[in-house]
């Protein structure tokens, strides 16, 4: 079967009713020698277009970017509708070009305001485009040829673009039912017709375009399947500019096309011979020259979930100047046409005319870091410019790459062995067919790809690009935040896990960060425990909408992420439990397990290391002469104090900072030898002072400090 797609014939509906030569209200100043004008000269008033000149000059532009990028084989065929219809030019391959067009909508003139309204209507021009789908284009009569008595399997598929000032949505709806009913009348026609074809499938654009500041009396619909043949969408943009975008948007839509921004071009200013500036061209071209950023994900693909609706999504490419001979060549995977989107600026003119006198410009991909990568290359070719996509990856001359290296280069560090845990446990084993009394809810496969799906819902294919990944502290969490559902226990295990970081952040303990590519040491402490986390809630993140559990999960993780450590270790010092037991009290409820279980968890270092400090206390005061312990740390003064902490009620601000420049100042001196031999703040004066006997020549040795 000969396939052509709704995009081999394109039929422009342009409304030519009075109400169109109303003002779009969009001013352009045309009076610009304001400098050279003399005195007492009153400056132009400003002119504004009509919605016949918008819905011309928009709908040529279409018709430009489809001829520039497309030469063969997408055809248009141009009507204008008043009183009748009026066919600008055919399907023949002659009449494809804007020239013909514009001489010809030259010839029609703009709308007459003292027509009668009566006597106009866009339903002429309509049914005259479905008539025009019917007929057979030049490609079409020559794959009926080629085909002979297949003749039928070739297919006919349109697409119609009506540009009109619609009154509202009955109206619109209307013109819906109208196209419905000719297409059925047409296609019974074209059954018994050698020269006329049914059509398969049309694609109806209805464009309500509008004054500006006037209200839409239309509203937007995306598109819609009016029947097996027809579907249609509607778009209401106000005149002007507005138009302009949204039908520079609908031929990137309808032919597949992309854009590229050419940037840091260097162009001699008029003004100053001697200088020069860089300027910035936008270039619409198919969307395959950008296959090799989609592969490598450095763009998504058209149509994707994260690209904008509006289609403003660009490739910027920066200019390289060349340093080879413009005649070497250069190993392209693919070459395709351009068309600049702004054709009449000075940018798009210079660079144009700078490529068709047989220059070649090498683009490179801008980045931060790195050596720079040539990707592009615009040249022209009989008169034509096309962008040329050079091989920035390996070259598929190459001997074949090993299994440590990737479509992204010589890549050596992927999660081999992680991948290979991770297949063997998303084995597929054969399940017996079960008995249609004891069916599951759910078909083994679809579980099976519902556990493959949570799985690789953030799975890092390369060790460089992860943290947590290469941790052992944080398997128990990745291991079970994939799971279906959580029990208490593994909400438990997760959230120890998460104090577990909690803690190798307070002691400042290293991670495995990987410094490839990185200059000099690589990311600090504080910037490396960053990365950690944010990566740890990414993962958290992507399966919060299992159950409720999940998300107790990640709520853990925002709570520790939310203090720092020092200040989470003064607040746990300064509450007492007789306070968790009042609040707990005036709730009138008690605490949940799984939050009692936290509280004991962030207590409990403390507490312990207030034991052992009491428990030690009371031996040295049993007996003073005793030896010190060897384990026991120097006893600061500063901390022999009562502690802010220590007092009921809330920690002020200047306790807390007084507290903290005292423990900063107390380290920057070397502690007194007395204070470090002390037993419970008295130090032994003349200590070698003794008799020959054994005897103290002081019975009062002791002194207080």
């Amino acid at each position: 079967m000969k396939t052509f797609s709704a995009s081999h014939k394109t039929v422009f509906v342009v409304d030519h009713c009075p109400y169109m030569a109303e003002s779009c209200r969009q001013q352009v100043e045309y009076d610009m020698l304001t400098k050279t004008r003399a005195q007492g000269i009153i400056p132009l008033a400003p002119v504004s277009k009509s919605l016949w000149t918008c819905a011309v000059e928009c709908s040529m532009e279409y018709c430009r970017i489809l001829f520039d990028i497309y030469p063969f084989k997408k055809l248009v065929n141009y009507i204008v509708s008043d009183s009748e219809f009026h066919f600008l030019n055919t399907w023949s391959q002659e009449d494809q070009n804007a020239q013909e067009l514009m001489s010809a909508l030259a010839a029609v003139g703009p709308p007459n305001p003292r027509e009668d309204p009566e006597c106009c209507s866009i339903l002429h021009g309509l049914v005259a485009a479905v008539e025009s789908l019917c007929k057979i284009t030049e490609y079409q009569h020559e794959a009926r040829t080629t085909l002979m008595d297949n003749a039928e399997h070739v297919t006919n598929k349109g697409r119609i673009i009506c540009i009109t000032n619609a009154k509202s949505d009955t109206h619109v709806r209307m013109l819906e039912d109208c196209v419905q009913e000719t297409i059925q009348e047409h296609n019974k026609l074209a059954a018994g017709s050698d020269r006329l074809m049914q059509i398969q499938q049309c694609e109806l654009v209805l464009i309500h375009t509008y004054p500006l500041g006037d209200d839409t009396l239309v509203s937007d619909r995306p598109r819609k399947e009016i029947s097996p043949v027809l579907t249609s969408e509607v778009h209401s943009v106000r005149a002007g500019r507005h138009l302009a975008g949204k039908l520079n948007i609908l031929v990137q839509q309808h032919f597949d096309l992309a854009s590229t921004t050419i940037t840091n071009i260097p162009m001699k200013e008029e003004q100053h011979a001697n200088t020069s500036a860089n300027y910035d061209v936008e270039l619409l071209h198919h969307k395959d020259a950008h296959l090799e950023f989609i592969r490598s994900g450095e763009l998504h693909p058209p149509g994707s979930a994260s690209r904008d609706s509006s289609l403003k999504e660009t490739v910027t490419l920066k200019w390289c100047t060349p340093r080879t001979n413009s005649v070497e060549l250069h190993f392209c995977t693919g070459a395709f046409r351009i068309s600049p989107v702004d054709v009449n600026s000075r940018p798009s003119s210079c660079l144009t005319n700078f490529l068709l006198n047989g220059r070649s410009v090498l683009l490179e991909q801008p980045r931060k870091s790195g050596s720079k990568v040539i990707s592009h290359m615009l040249s022209s070719h009989g008169g034509e410019i096309f962008l040329h996509v050079l091989s920035s990856t390996r070259s598929t001359l190459e001997d074949p790459p090993s299994i440590s290296e990737g479509c992204g280069g010589r890549v050596t560090d992927y999660r081999i062995t992680d991948f290979g845990e991770f297949m063997r446990e998303n084995r597929l084993t054969p399940f017996p067919e079960p008995k249609q009394i004891d069916a599951p809810a759910r078909a083994p496969l679809e579980r099976a790809k519902d556990q493959l799906e949570r799985h690789t819902r953030y799975w890092p294919m390369i060790i460089s690009q992860t943290t947590i990944f290469n941790m052992q502290a944080v398997v128990p969490l990745a291991s079970l935040i994939v799971k279906e559902s959580l029990t208490e226990e593994d909400v438990l295990t997760c959230q120890k896990t998460i104090y577990n970081l909690v803690d190798m952040e307070r002691k400042n303990d290293p991670l495995p960060i990987s410094t490839v590519g990185t200059r000099g040491k690589g990311p600090k402490r504080d910037e490396q425990y960053r990365i950690m986390w944010n990566e740890l809630e990414t993962l958290v993140r992507a399966h919060i909408n299992s159950t409720e559990r999940h998300q107790r999960v990640l709520d853990c993780i925002v709570a520790c992420r939310s203090k720092p450590p020092e200040e989470e270790e003064r607040k746990k010092r300064g509450r007492k439990r007789e306070e968790k037991e009042d609040k707990s009290e005036k709730n009138g409820k008690d605490v949940e397990p799984d939050k009692t279980w936290q509280e004991s968890e962030r207590l409990k270092g403390v507490l312990e290391r207030e034991k052992e400090e009491l428990a030690e206390a009371e031996i040295i005061k049993d007996s003073p002469d005793s030896p010190e312990p060897l384990n026991k740390k120097p006893r600061l003064a500063i901390e022999e104090t009562p502690p802010v902490e220590k007092a009921k009620g809330p920690v002020s601000l200047l306790a807390m900072w007084t507290s903290r420049i005292n423990t900063a100042n107390s380290r920057k001196h070397q502690e007194f030898v007395g204070r470090l031999n002390s037993v419970n703040n008295k130090a032994e004066l003349y200590q070698h002072l003794k008799e020959e006997n054994g005897k103290d020549t002081h019975e009062n040795g002791k002194a207080s400090r």
